[in-house]
């Protein structure tokens, strides 16, 4: 059997723990900073974990993971 492709746009973005969560980066840290504060700039810097509906579906696209 072929090896499975892991897809290439979740790979960037997502990692997994050793207890099979969802690591993720949160959004709108990227651009127009000068507009919001700075804790929540700080808040943002922190990783979150994805929910678990949405985990489900990120853990098929890494299959290595």
């Amino acid at each position: 059997m072929p090896k499975m492709k892991t897809h290439s746009g979740a790979k960037k973005r997502f990692k997994l723990t050793k207890n099979g969560k969802v690591k993720r980066n949160h959004a709108l840290r990227n651009h127009i900073l000068t507009k919001k504060s700075t804790k929540k700039k700080r808040k943002l810097r922190k990783a979150g974990y994805a929910c678990e509906s949405d985990a489900k579906v990120i853990k098929r696209l890494l299959p290595y993971g």
